[in-house]
């Protein structure tokens, strides 16, 4: 019962807790996080010593968080998704339904 108890309930928290330490220590200044309450920022500084990030919330306005605050960071576009699509053909289709 107990080995069940560590395979189906301790052992994958301690795996998501591990994956979390190393995001929030991996983050870098200019990086877009969103925090464990929702909101959106991003990092404008790093102090390792007190373990606290300085976060952009709006233009211009900062905020110091603690770096355990950080739920996850969003991947910034990359110069090929930014790029503009291909232009699809545009004409609408008309669905018949049958009767």
């Amino acid at each position: 019962m107990a080995a069940l108890m560590y395979f189906m309930i301790i052992r994958p928290q301690s795996k998501r807790r591990k994956e979390a330490m190393e995001l929030q220590r991996n983050v870098a200044v200019g990086d877009e996080v969103v925090t464990v309450v929702g909101l959106h920022a991003t990092v404008a500084g790093i102090d390792d010593e007190n373990n606290t990030v300085l976060l952009e919330i709006a233009p211009g306005v900062n905020a110091t968080y603690e770096r355990a605050a950080i739920g996850r960071v969003i991947k910034a576009p990359t110069a090929e998704e930014t790029a503009a699509p291909e232009a699809a053909d545009e004409t609408p289709q008309v669905i018949e339904q049958g009767r």
